[in-house]
């Protein structure tokens, strides 16, 4: 039980680390779906008093919306890469092409999450609804009383208004809807376009044939998976050699044991290395050869991070 339990788990934490992009994309949608669902249920209170009901429901689309796309920004891997590229090399390596390249990865990774919490809201409609009710004109309400005004039309996403408006509060309510609804179906389309026009731009401008873009992406994640592996077990021999030079010994369990049996080590990577691996890659070519990340563009013992006669830029950025 316990091993199909671990087994399970390992699935679960292989599927989450995925790097195909439209699998990571859906999780991040459904997780922002049910964050949307349960924020209605719990926390969403429309105040129902005027000029607060515009700033609290914009406040309660736009805020969680730009929370999510700084997290977004936050979780790429693009964006360190860019900040240690800059640190270590600056962007004068890069063309205008690498740039735009670039920061729309980032921007739209960034965006998932927030333009799916947007369209939810905007389809359940009551945050629009409390943001609007009270601009709503009452002369486009038939036969509506002349004695009541803002004030009212700003209570009408509580209910709390007299019997004799119940029957424009639903109209109100009806005719906002309509309108929140229509620009999140709007927005749904608009984004489907532009990633679909982005996928066509991308493989057109690939230099890479299909079967080349897949293997390179293939690469990618296992030289991720590999380095990460290795680096945990690098450092855990490293720390325990450290910890018996301090102590006299070190306390090591058995799989830990084998572990310093199995891989001696001798050392750290200075400096150098660590930032030769480190930033920002765009695919490159030596004398024909690819060469599919920083860490294969070291193991080759290529120089330089610009173009050269010998190191052709491609302009081609990794998903």
């Amino acid at each position: 039980m316990a091993a199909l339990i671990a087994e399970n788990f390992r699935f679960l934490s292989l599927f989450f680390k995925s790097k195909d992009v439209m699998i990571f994309n859906g999780l991040v949608a459904l997780g922002t779906v049910g964050s949307e669902e349960l924020f209605s249920v719990v926390a969403f209170q429309c105040p129902c008093s005027p000029a607060r009901n515009y700033i609290y429901g914009l406040a309660a689309i736009g805020v969680p919306a730009l929370a999510l796309f700084i997290i977004g920004v936050i979780w790429n891997n693009h964006t360190w890469n860019l900040v240690a590229e800059c640190h270590k090399r600056g962007t004068k390596n890069f063309s205008a092409a690498a740039t735009f390249l670039l920061f729309g990865s980032i921007m739209g990774r960034a965006a998932v999450a927030p333009v799916t919490w947007s369209v939810i809201s905007l389809l359940r409609g009551e945050a629009y609804i409390c943001a609007l009710s009270e601009f709503v004109k009452p002369s486009s309400l038939d036969k509506f009383p002349a004695s009541y005004g803002a004030d009212v039309l700003a209570r009408f996403p509580c209910k709390d208004v007299p019997a004799n408006l119940t029957k424009f509060r639903d109209e109100v309510t009806r005719r906002l809807r309509y309108e929140s609804q229509l620009f999140g179906w709007l927005l749904i389309g608009i984004v489907a376009v532009l990633v679909f026009l982005t996928k066509c731009l991308k493989h057109c401008c690939s230099p890479l044939s299909y079967r080349q873009e897949a293997y390179w992406a293939q690469y990618r994640s296992n030289e991720a998976k590999l380095f990460q592996r290795t680096a945990e077990v690098h450092s855990r021999i490293l720390a325990a050699k450290n910890v018996k030079q301090f102590f006299g010994f070190v306390a090591l369990d058995k799989e830990e044991k084998e572990l310093v049996q199995e891989f001696p080590v001798e050392g750290v990577q200075p400096s150098p290395q660590w930032n030769a691996i480190t930033g920002v890659y765009i695919y490159r070519e030596n004398k024909g050869f690819p060469l599919y990340s920083r860490l294969h563009k070291w193991a080759k013992g290529v120089e330089g991070n610009g173009p050269s006669p010998e190191g052709h830029e491609m302009l081609f950025l990794a998903s």
